[in-house]
């Protein structure tokens, strides 16, 4: 993926503060895991890009029901191109939006955390066991690390989330784009 020259301060940020976090402070020596998830990061700055899977109809799907639906009805690239975008939607908002995920509705509390967890999980598992048909799109081992580690990196990702609030102290949070 070739970064737009916009992007490219912010493309340094996100993989400086990925690095540190992962690499420093959690002691994660795997760069091309880092890699994704600072690139994970830049893409999902625009929610465009968190709702990016349609259905046949055209509708934006933006429910991970809704998006495991649609990647079995698909087949080849496009399964395997879904499946990985609900991990990255799951690891996305587990990891920078967990307080999104506890939800009160009337008397009863839910975590839905624990299930983004669980579908993030299992759609990295399914994406890594298609084939990609080009070289340039087979990261299929990173796909099945993030698989079996999910859970530590939503917490790398909370703390980048920390760092780049320390960063910005005083000013507004920053948000994703639209």
């Amino acid at each position: 993926m070739t970064a737009e020259p916009s992007s490219r301060g912010l493309d340094r940020f996100f993989a400086g503060m990925a690095e540190n976090v992962f690499q420093s402070q959690l002691g994660v020596a795997d760069p091309p895991m880092v890699d994704y998830l600072s690139q994970l990061l830049i893409r999902f700055i625009r929610m465009d890009a968190v709702q990016r899977v349609r259905n046949p109809r055209g509708k934006q799907l933006g429910a991970i029901g809704e998006m495991l639906s649609e990647a079995e009805a698909r087949v080849g690239d496009a399964r395997r191109e879904v499946h990985r975008h609900i991990g990255d939607f799951a690891l996305f908002w587990a990891g920078i939006y967990p307080e999104t995920l506890r939800r009160a509705r009337g008397a009863e509390a839910y975590d839905f955390y624990g299930d983004y967890c669980q579908h993030g999980k299992h759609a990295y598992y399914i994406a890594s066991t298609i084939e990609a048909s080009s070289e340039t799109d087979a990261n299929n081992d990173v796909l099945q690390r993030l698989s079996k580690e999910f859970e530590m990196c939503a917490y790398g990702l909370r703390e980048v989330r920390r760092e780049w609030e320390r960063s910005h102290e005083g000013d507004d949070p920053p948000l994703l784009l639209s």
